[in-house]
């Protein structure tokens, strides 16, 4: 029989997270991110979920080739844009929009040889300070690909940095206002954070003038897939926000321990009673954080308690003083959603591995095998 240890992708989380962000930006249109293989889930498998988004937002070419090819006809966002000229003809097979960040990216629309123009989104850099025009060139370059043939419609974009956090969005969104003043174009500024926190009526706008305005099209990427983008300040409960995924696996050996016998490598963990533990089929060559230290939460037969000693390569041992009926074949949830409807929400266990739930999701190791739950 294969390794007992499973992931589920959940369509009806997906379905239930758009809705969700639909609420918060009512009049807006929604790109579905599905960047780095749809944050590890596998763009394939999230496609039922997703597919009533208004778009598609990625990085690269093989990814939009694949959104195509599972019939979409719909738009679809590189995020990046172009990287060479020759980028331009596959977005024009692939009837892709893409963003413009950079002037030799207008150099390239400049020198492309094409009977159909392009839809792009011209960025601006309001303080991320990582792709984007200056606010002080942001309108020489409108210009510049106005007048291009190869350019048809020109939206205006920004990426938020502290949409997540005390900071908020004030500062770029007064920016981004200024330099785009009497410019024409649809907008998207939000990220999953900024829609979430920084959302409003127009009518209120003047009221709250630290708030966004969602006008044209919202990018929700860690929301859609149900995790919390202010963690810990909230959890993906406190947005209403479902899982996606779930890594469970489960317990193969278990063993009695007495009062200060040792668990795992190097000794770290010490009972300190009289205490019995079960051994589970998952360790860092899984795609669970070896750095996770001994009392990161997991489920086991829908009850949570926590992980003793150190993570291995293929195990885990977990405290089963909580749930005395577990033994061998128990289902361990590491994060998701257990049978019994219990949550352990991947945001607490990458907290615990001093990271944050997108990277646990990309990390997922391609020797874990995947359903998808309809």
């Amino acid at each position: 029989m294969p390794r007992p240890i499973l992931a589920t992708i959940h369509t009806q989380a997906f379905r239930h997270n758009l809705e969700r962000l639909r609420r918060a930006a009512p009049d807006a249109r929604v790109w579905a991110v599905v960047k780095a293989n749809a944050y590890g889930h596998g763009i394939e498998r999230v496609f039922e979920g997703m597919r009533g988004a208004d778009g598609f937002a990625l990085l690269d070419f093989n990814e939009a080739q694949r959104v195509r090819d599972l019939g979409w006809r719909g738009p679809i966002l590189l995020l990046e844009g172009a990287f060479e000229l020759r980028d331009l003809e596959l977005c024009s097979r692939l009837d892709l929009w893409h963003t413009v960040h950079c002037e030799a990216q207008i150099d390239m629309l400049a020198a492309h040889k094409t009977n159909v123009p392009q839809r792009v989104f011209l960025k601006m850099n309001t303080g991320m300070n990582r792709l984007g025009f200056a606010p002080e060139r942001y309108r020489s370059a409108w210009a510049r690909l106005n007048a291009l043939p190869q350019v048809d419609e020109i939206s205006l974009m920004t990426h938020f940095s502290d949409a997540d956090g005390p900071k908020g969005v004030a500062e770029q969104m007064a920016i981004f206002a200024r330099t785009t003043r009497d410019l024409p174009g649809e907008r998207s500024l939000s990220n999953s954070a900024a829609t979430l926190r920084h959302t409003v009526d127009p009518a209120q706008a003047e009221a709250q003038p630290d708030q966004v305005v969602v006008s044209d099209w919202v990018r929700p990427g860690i929301a859609m897939y149900g995790s919390a983008p202010d963690f810990p300040e909230h959890s993906a409960a406190d947005w209403g926000l479902q899982p996606t995924m779930t890594l469970a696996a489960k317990i193969i050996a278990t063993q009695d321990l007495a009062m200060g016998a040792s668990v795992g490598y190097g000794s770290s963990f010490l009972a300190p009673e009289a205490m019995r533990i079960g051994v589970v089929a998952c360790g860092y060559a899984d795609g669970y954080p070896r750095i996770c230290p001994s009392g990161t939460p997991v489920l086991v037969d829908g009850v949570r308690t926590r992980t003793v000693g150190r993570v291995s390569m293929d195990m885990i041992t977990v405290d089963l003083t909580p749930v005395p009926h577990a033994g061998a074949g128990s289902v361990v949830t590491l994060w998701g959603t257990a049978a019994n409807g219990a949550v352990l929400p991947i945001d607490e266990v990458a907290a615990r591995a001093q990271t944050v739930g997108y990277e646990l999701m990309c990390g997922l190791a391609q020797r874990v095998p995947v359903e998808v739950a309809v």
